[in-house]
């Protein structure tokens, strides 16, 4: 696999059940977090979609209030299957965008992340995961969740990497704007 860079007419953003219950029992959830909320103000700076998932809202909850306050909308995907690519409303939304790479936050990087990950990919798109905008219950299920992420083609970056790749200079409106969460 060949490392790509990410161009902002091209990228979407998914966000994988960051959800009350579930981010109780995440150990980097204030991080992952703030990282998806900074991504979701960076996907409005450059206007590209984000795709929402919830994975049992009934049982989990609805997403994280620092992160629905931040979309322009909230419209989550429900969902039962781990896999986001087995449901039909996550397919039909991936879809209609024009998109050649996909960022992939969310909750747990073993599971939902990795098994939509895999699926994405095989679909053609480029996937970049930035290990500090996803988690697991355990440290050793988000490391495995990356290495198979990594091992299957995805590229493992960092939130902040993501954000320079789509400013490309300093010196603009956007990222003054950045900026201002960066610190």
């Amino acid at each position: 696999m060949t490392i790509s860079k990410l161009e902002k007419d091209k990228t979407g953003l998914l966000i994988i059940d960051v959800q009350e219950k579930l981010m109780q029992v995440m150990g980097r959830r204030q991080r992952v977090a703030a990282n998806i909320t900074k991504l979701v103000l960076l996907s409005k700076l450059f206007d590209f979609p984000v795709i929402l998932t919830e994975q049992y809202p009934k049982w989990l909850g609805p997403t994280l209030p620092e992160v629905t306050e931040s979309l322009p909308a909230y419209q989550p995907i429900s969902k039962l299957h781990f896999n986001c690519c087995d449901v039909d409303g996550f397919n039909h939304r991936l879809d209609s965008e024009d998109l050649r790479d996909v960022i992939v936050t969310g909750v747990e990087s073993h599971i939902c992340v990795f098994q939509t990950c895999i699926s994405i990919l095989e679909r053609g798109y480029r996937v970049h995961v930035p290990q500090d905008a996803v988690d697991s219950r355990t440290d050793e299920n988000w490391r495995v969740g990356l290495d198979l992420m990594k091992q299957a083609g995805a590229v493992i970056t960092s939130t902040e990497t993501v954000i320079y790749q789509i400013l490309k200079k300093a010196g603009t409106k956007e990222f003054k704007q950045m900026l201002k969460v960066m610190k």
